[in-house]
């Protein structure tokens, strides 16, 4: 993986893990929140690693199941895109 391709993950993931705070902190105070296709978007994107440990950290949409689900389904679009991509490729 190149710098900007580093750069790039990296970027998306601090952006992912930083919505979902904003979003834990707008609904602690009952506020407008983040859109879940927002948060989902940027899994999808690259920002899952941001996205998994924002809502492990601030147990933020673990009890949701349709998100869950959501999420899930995000993170094998991406395994298959990757498998996609090294495998035919080259």
């Amino acid at each position: 993986m190149n710098p900007f391709q580093q750069a790039y993950l990296l970027t998306l993931s601090i952006g992912s893990f930083i919505y979902f705070a904003v979003d834990k902190i707008k609904a602690k105070k009952h506020q407008k929140r983040v859109p879940e296709n927002s948060l989902l978007l940027l899994t999808l994107f690259g920002g899952t690693i941001g996205s998994v440990l924002g809502m492990i950290i601030f147990n933020h949409k673990t009890a949701k199941k349709s998100f869950i689900i959501k999420m899930l389904v995000v993170i094998l679009i991406q395994i298959l895109i990757l498998y996609l991509i090294y495998n035919y490729h080259q």
